[in-house]
């Protein structure tokens, strides 16, 4: 497994010049940290949300109150959750359409280093340990990850972001940390283990379900319901907004 991450770390950093990143727009979604579109529903009173939190075409969100969201909580049905799902629709497809560069299937992403680009998995992809996604000095790398059905990290699954800066000090670099430029497009539906620390934009076309942890980034689903099932910290601002005051996060 070693010689294999090694060998795909290569791969990927060969190929990593002439990578040209695709445009993914989110449009309003970017706004939302968590939007679902059967519902989404939260078992801890402790759970806390960095960013708007809604559900289209069913608005049902149970378990969380505008006390533990830090942005706008829409109880109803609304226009602008409509509209934030017209355009995640737009987002997955883009990311669904990105051409793969190095396909994994079948590999573990625990115990991978990954350079910017995309990686795509024939069906469903898992993480056990620790990614690391290596930027190589470009505060603006991206990180498109395609997976034909689910999405599943176990228990205490960490997503780091470095800059690998050679020369300096690295700069303060908040939309890394946030997961701004990593997107994980599901084929259907994506699970989070407990205790995990996750980053990037999860684009399910189903459902989502967060077990409890931290998650520095997006839950968006297309077509199902999001799940909390224990106590979450989603930090999941608009990414070019200025940056919100949040508890201290790992």
């Amino acid at each position: 497994m070693k010689l294999l991450a090694a060998l795909l770390l290569v791969l990927s950093s060969l190929g990593t010049g002439a990578f040209a990143q695709t445009e993914i727009d989110l449009g309003t979604a970017d706004k939302f940290a968590l939007l679902g579109a059967s519902g989404i529903t939260n078992v801890s009173a402790h759970t806390f949300v960095i960013g708007d939190v809604g559900s289209s075409p069913t608005p049902a969100v149970t378990g969380l109150t505008q006390s533990q969201v830090n942005g706008i909580l829409y109880l109803d049905a609304s226009a602008v959750t409509a509209q934030a799902q017209t355009d995640l629709s737009t987002a997955y497809t883009e990311a669904f359409n990105a051409p793969c560069g190095t396909d994994l299937t079948g590999t573990d992403l625990g115990g991978l280093t990954l350079v910017p680009g995309v990686y795509c998995f024939s069906s469903s992809a898992g993480l056990t340990g620790a990614l690391t996604l290596d930027a190589q000095g470009d505060v603006n790398a991206q990180w498109i990850f395609q997976m034909g059905s689910t999405l599943t990290t176990a228990s205490d699954s960490t997503v780091s972001i470095i800059l690998k800066k050679k020369d300096g000090p690295q700069p303060l670099w908040e939309k890394g940390l946030e997961g701004c430029n990593v997107y994980w497009q599901v084929g259907s539906s994506a699970t989070i283990g407990i205790g995990s620390i996750f980053r990037g934009k999860i684009l399910a076309l189903a459902s989502i379900t967060l077990n409890g942890g931290t998650f520095h980034g997006k839950a968006l689903a297309s077509t199902g319901a999001i799940s909390i099932a224990s106590q979450e910290t989603v930090n999941g601002p608009p990414c070019d907004a200025p940056k919100i005051s949040s508890p201290v996060l790992p």
